[in-house]
């Protein structure tokens, strides 16, 4: 398999997955602390919204990616 279709493939696979959940959520430690026996930490939760419009252009530009690699071979 060519490094094109493996690349279309992720597009597509990537701009589906932007168009079905539309945001990611990640943990982000902010802060560490040791007072003596207490240890603190701070975690922050990061939400990343996709915009519909990105997921869509990824999708179109793997089938467009598809469909030239296509007619190349």
């Amino acid at each position: 398999m060519s490094p094109i279709k493996i690349l279309a493939i992720l597009l597509i696979l990537a701009g589906a997955g932007g168009l079905a959940y539309g945001q990611f959520t990640y943990t982000e430690e902010s802060h560490d602390a040791k007072i003596g026996p207490i240890e603190l930490s701070i975690k922050d939760n990061k939400t990343v919204r996709i915009p519909q419009w990105l997921a869509a252009v990824a999708v179109g530009g793997g089938v467009l990616m598809l469909m030239f690699d296509r007619k190349q071979t």
